[in-house]
């Protein structure tokens, strides 16, 4: 998915921005209670004094609780800096998104599509999606366990000006590392539609990095997880095909450098993924493909949905993906349920080395083709489009007999695709219902920090030396 312009993107660490909240809420909820509790009425000037050193303690306490914290954090973050603790144990809970706080995590983008997908579609506000009930939570029967739970449903709607009111959500939380879990139990589907559930940073694309890991277009079924970054990222040779069960999309079809004609005599793997790579096309990026034909849209709806997983671990030098559906591992449904639990010693956590081989992998950090900065600052995007540069291109090879019905002609009388699939979605086509998010829950994770297992070299040993 083509990120979108956008002019400001504050890298800001929220959880930080959380921690000193937090104490200076502390320190004002210490005042005020001193303030009620000391002043009376009846004698006011007798109390002030009392009031004033009150107020002093207050802020003394106050003062030094965020000393100490970020003290302990100022040590915490040295240690990270100099890798005596690293990121390697087990995964911790950082945000369950469910029910009816799932849209808190995120801001509603309100304006068009991005120039580099230019969907037939405008995102609009919460209010404005609240309002065309296209973002909502409701209650129904969760067909896994037969009791009634919330969902987040998110569709569109049409216009009279063409282009159709969607949603599109941007994580209000940057990452650099986590485990990333959707319970997705309807996605969007059909002819025309283009949903994506991923993550990048807008601001600082493709430097940043982007990672696709839900995406389809015009009713495909199979599961595919893309990353896009700047140059040097290149998964060849870096990647034995016994780490994963999927395989490299192949790209025939480039035009030759010199006649500009099709090359479909080569057939090359997308295993780079540098958006401006040779022999790939343009923002391609190296994309994996799951290797079943059910991992995706109708037959995934069909199955009551599925669970699509992205572990991102620069620290052991990888990205893996999975997608499960019908059957789930139970380690992975346990957490899922647990992670709601007020007393956290209820959770279980989520242990991905007990599910089976991913059939995406990527190698990425020390030692490998692409080195762990190109992704970082990301956050969760999720959207719905329509048409535009992917689907629209592709309207009339996938949906042939629609493109047939609809077919428009540019003003050199020529076939255009584009506009063909923007004239479908225009007749608000009955098929358009299908097009309609209903999510269980996004879970994130992240491995705490453990002392580095690394072993510290001598400068005699690393001038080769014996010690």
């Amino acid at each position: 998915m083509a990120p979108r312009q956008q002019e400001d993107s504050p890298l800001l660490d929220k959880r930080h921005e959380q921690l000193h909240v937090g104490v200076t809420k502390i320190e004002l909820s210490n005042q005020t209670s001193s303030f009620i509790g000391d002043i009376n009425a009846a004698s006011q000037e007798s109390s002030l004094p009392c009031a004033k050193s009150t107020v002093l303690k207050a802020t003394v306490i106050g003062v030094s609780a965020l000393a100490i914290l970020y003290g302990r954090h100022a040590i915490h973050y040295a240690q990270v800096k100099s890798g005596a603790v690293v990121p390697t144990g087990p995964y911790k809970l950082l945000e369950a998104q469910e029910g009816d706080d799932f849209f808190s995590f995120y801001d509603f983008y309100d304006g068009p599509d991005s120039i580099g997908s230019a969907g037939y579609n405008m995102y609009v506000s919460q209010s404005k999606a609240e309002a065309e009930n296209i973002a909502s939570v409701i209650t129904e029967t969760d067909m896994r366990t037969g009791k009634d739970a919330k969902f987040v449903h998110m569709s569109s709607v049409g216009t009279q000006d063409g282009p159709r009111d969607s949603v599109r959500l941007e994580g209000k939380t940057r990452f650099n590392r986590g485990l990333f879990i959707l319970d997705v139990r309807h996605m969007p589907d059909g002819c025309g539609v283009w949903p994506a559930f991923w993550m990048t940073d807008e601001a600082v694309w493709p430097r940043n990095g982007e990672v696709d890991i839900l995406e389809g277009v015009n009713g495909q079924t199979v599961s595919k997880t893309a990353l896009h970054t700047s140059d040097h990222c290149d998964m060849y040779a870096h990647v034995p095909s016994y780490a994963k069960t999927g395989e490299w999309e192949r790209i025939t079809g480039i035009p030759d450098t010199f006649t500009g004609q099709p090359d479909f005599e080569t057939d090359t793997p997308a295993d780079n993924c540098w958006v401006m790579a040779p022999h790939q096309w343009a923002n391609e990026g190296c994309t994996a493909v799951h290797d079943k034909e059910d991992t995706l849209g109708a037959p995934v709806n069909e199955a009551g949905g599925g669970v699509y997983v992205l572990e991102w671990d620069p620290e052991n030098r990888y990205m893996k993906s999975w997608v499960f559906s019908p059957d789930i591992p139970q380690n992975l449904q346990d957490a899922i349920d647990t992670a709601s639990a007020d007393d956290e010693s209820q959770r279980v956590m989520p242990d991905p080395s007990s599910w089976g081989l991913p059939y995406a992998y990527f190698a990425i950090g020390e030692g490998t083709g692409c080195s762990a900065d190109h992704f970082k600052n990301m956050r969760i995007v999720f959207n719905l489009a329509f048409c535009g540069n992917v689907s629209g291109n592709r309207f009339s090879r996938e949906c042939p007999a629609l493109a047939k019905k609809f077919n428009v002609t540019n003003e050199w009388g020529a076939h255009d695709p584009v506009m063909t699939c923007n004239a479908y979605i225009d007749s608000n086509p009955e098929a358009l219902k299908e097009a309609f998010w209903k999510i269980k829950g996004v879970y994130v994770y992240e491995r705490e920090f453990e002392k580095s297992k690394k072993k510290k070299h001598s400068k005699k040993q690393e001038d080769g030396e014996d010690s």
